[in-house]
């Protein structure tokens, strides 16, 4: 896992593209659905306001997701906005790469470097009920609120940060800063 680059955005967005066709195949609903919503995607790489981790595979991107180290204010309590947390937002993998799982691999390396880095919690969201069923039945995240946004259920998850000692043999972390 490190940090993407500018020069990330093309893979980025051919993964995106990869991951869409893959959930239309399967009847799952899907976002981005044009291709100005993947170049969106796509360019959050070079934006410093989007700080967008990468997962490699021998050099290939496999997996992406935005680490934002604040829990955006709508849908938590202010309680929850106290305490330390990292938000995933905007998660995707390439479907020719899913026996390797990146999907899990990249939420525990958030559930590792989080509790390396002394933060209490680590968030997620999404629109789609079949994801949050997956991440929930799956990966083991807990649905913690389901507010309404912009027309849509928002599902909101959480997991508490935790060491996950066999990762280090599967993902190699740059030690970058997350913020």
């Amino acid at each position: 896992m490190r940090p993407a680059a500018a020069g990330d955005q093309d893979p980025i967005a051919d993964m995106v593209r990869a991951r869409c066709a893959w959930m239309r195949e399967r009847g799952i609903p899907d976002w981005p659905r044009t291709e100005a919503d993947v170049r969106i995607v796509a360019s959050q790489a070079a934006d410093p306001h989007f700080p967008v981790w990468v997962l490699t595979e021998t050099e290939q991107i496999i997996g992406c997701t935005t680490v934002f180290t604040k829990t955006p204010e709508w849908g938590w309590t202010p309680e929850e906005l106290q305490e330390s947390a990292l938000f995933l937002a905007s998660s995707f993998t390439h479907p020719d790469h899913r026996q390797h799982q990146p999907g899990r691999l990249m939420a525990w390396w958030a559930l590792d470097r989080a509790a390396r880095d002394g933060i209490t919690w680590v968030r997620r969201g999404t629109f789609v009920e079949r994801l949050m069923a997956y991440y929930r039945d799956v990966q083991g995240w807990h649905l913690v609120h389901t507010p309404q946004r912009k027309g849509r259920t928002a599902y909101l998850m959480a997991r508490r940060a935790e060491p996950i000692p066999a990762l280090a043999e599967l993902v190699k972390d740059s030690g970058a800063p997350l913020g």
